[in-house]
């Protein structure tokens, strides 16, 4: 657009936009912000968008901003909303797409916060391999109350069980309702927003800190002044995201998953972002490091640690020191080699990020099972499971949705040694692969944690504790075997094995699935029902075909 006779017409346009015509010369810098009034993670984004521009400009690009959707997952959960939250997260990557090429931007600054957003722009950045760096707006500061720290998922979603149970009174009900969201920011714990921004730093795509800098913070406002100016250099020095997402990156990234004890989401997005970076990353990736990743925080919703705690107790500097003899050399979009970070490191907060000798669990925190339930594989974060729920035999409860697994929840008809299996809730099937998350607090908050497992071919919060196995694959509306379970059958549960079983014989199983018939989609209007028509397994990240 910037050079020619024949791009008159295009520069005609640009300069319609009030860009001075010394300014042409200049790298173009796109600012994708997903700035919105919806979000608490990103209604501070305004004051970084300015902070970003005014390192744009000193470092010799010239900036513009664009605007990109996103979804609350928190306010989506538990109804129509939540069926849009993980395909948002192809919109957010098509989006910037289409921009970036429409447009041909020399580069971009890619400012995001929350579950499927971060992931989104990763998923684009890899796809396009412009020049680009991640900003993270940054995670809440907890709430108090008499006392005591509040944080979204214990004390709004776990809060609903123990009223239910008459646990707490409605006066500490409402007081939760109103201080466990302080302000802006994603929300405290390790949930998905917070670990997918501390894996993007991991992996090397924002600068060191950024993933966990608190929301509002001055020192968020001078990394995103920082990124700005860098995106000028990585243009200059034509440092594109498959130069930094190496199979390295991943591998460090997954380590770094496996020892925060982070989301289970987390393996959906990095599976799809190695998809578009053209890097090979098998499910079986994270059970492979798992075994020798330990587990080293405990942070909310699993312990009592918060992000706020993380920050300050060194952030993923510090746990890569931890890890140092596992964490591999790469490049990252500081200009600084994972090693030159690792060396800089000055102090750790031994209580929060703790040594591999005093680990929590020898293990990661995730693990992938198998067996004739998940022939292609099901997820479980491990770290939020108490050691006596390891191995766990129930009778199954099937249920076709999520809508109907919570009524009998709420209605107590699930009982001590219940196997709750949700099905036709996996990207196809629901579609959109909801999180389950609200059945899993309720059982929790009504102190069935420790006796009730969950098992669903759909995916949990990354607030979600408990025996709560995820991702099932095949998915039920994809005849997976999750379709032929009846209700009453035993199930096995065997994390320490990875063994994911249904009590019946092969010869029975195969009888159900001759008679099983697929049945109608929930949802046949709109772009879901083309997004289920092209979606794959959660075993591949849910790509798109």
């Amino acid at each position: 657009m910037k050079k020619g006779l024949e791009r008159v017409p295009h520069r005609a346009l640009l300069y319609a936009t009030g860009i001075p015509r010394g300014e042409v010369k200049k790298p173009f810098i796109g600012v994708a912000s997903s700035f919105t009034d919806l979000i608490p993670g990103h209604v501070g984004m305004r004051e970084l968008e300015r902070f970003i521009e005014k390192g744009v400009h000193t470092g010799g690009g010239y900036p513009f901003i664009f605007g990109l959707p996103g979804v609350c997952d928190g306010m989506a959960m538990g109804h129509r909303g939540m069926h849009y939250s993980l395909p948002s997260r192809e919109l957010i990557a098509d989006l910037i797409e289409s921009v970036a090429e429409a447009h041909a931007l020399d580069g971009l600054v890619l400012l995001t916060n929350c579950d499927k957003i971060t992931p989104g722009m990763l998923m684009a950045a890899a796809r396009l391999d412009i020049p680009a760096i991640v900003v993270t707006a940054g995670p809440m500061m907890t709430g108090r109350y008499r006392g005591r720290k509040l944080s979204f998922i214990r004390n709004t979603f776990e809060a609903m069980g123990k009223f239910r149970a008459d646990e707490i009174s409605k006066k500490e009900l409402d007081s939760c309702e109103m201080g466990a969201c302080p302000g802006a920011g994603s929300c405290q714990g390790l949930y998905t927003a917070n670990t997918m921004n501390c894996l993007t730093e991991a992996m090397g795509m924002s600068l060191p800190l950024c993933g966990t800098a608190f929301a509002n913070s001055a020192e968020k406002k001078r990394i995103a002044f920082d990124s700005g100016e860098r995106i000028v250099e990585l243009i200059r020095k034509d440092i594109t995201p498959r130069k930094i997402l190496t199979r390295a990156a991943f591998e460090n990234a997954v380590r770094s998953d496996l020892a925060l004890g982070g989301s289970s989401n987390t393996v959906l997005h990095l599976l799809a972002i190695a998809h578009e970076a053209g890097v090979k990353l098998p499910l079986e990736t994270f059970d492979i490091l798992s075994k020798t990743t330990p587990h080293i925080t405990s942070l909310e919703p699993v312990g009592d640690h918060y992000l706020e705690d993380f920050h300050w107790a060194g952030g993923i500097p510090a746990l890569f020191v931890r890890l140092k003899d596992s964490i591999k050399d790469n490049p990252t979009v500081s200009g600084k080699r994972v090693r030159q970070i690792i060396e800089s490191v000055e102090y750790i907060d031994d209580n929060v990020i703790r040594p591999l000798d005093k680990a929590y669990h020898a293990e990661g925190g995730i693990a992938i099972l198998k067996g004739n339930i998940a022939p292609l594989g099901a997820v479980v974060k491990q770290s939020g499971v108490s050691e006596g729920m390891m191995r766990f035999t129930g009778k199954a409860r099937v249920f076709d949705s999520e809508e109907d697994a919570m009524k009998a929840i709420l209605a107590k008809k699930i009982v001590k040694g219940d196997c709750v299996v949700i099905r036709y809730e996996g990207p196809k099937g629901g579609p959109g692969m909801r999180e389950m998350l609200a059945p899993t607090a309720t059982l929790m908050g009504m102190g069935l944690g420790e006796s009730v497992a969950l098992i669903t071919d759909g995916r949990f919060s990354g607030g979600t504790r408990g025996p709560c196995i995820g991702h099932i694959s095949p998915e039920a509306m994809e005849g997976g075997p999750i379709a032929f379970i009846k209700e009453g059958d035993e199930i096995e549960l065997d994390i320490h094995a990875r063994l994911l079983e249904l009590k019946v014989t092969d010869e029975e199983l195969g009888r159900r699935k001759k008679a099983w018939k697929q049945p109608e989609p929930k949802i046949t209007k709109g772009w879901l029902s083309r997004y289920a028509r092209v979606v794959t397994s959660a075993n591949t990240g849910a790509v798109l075909k």
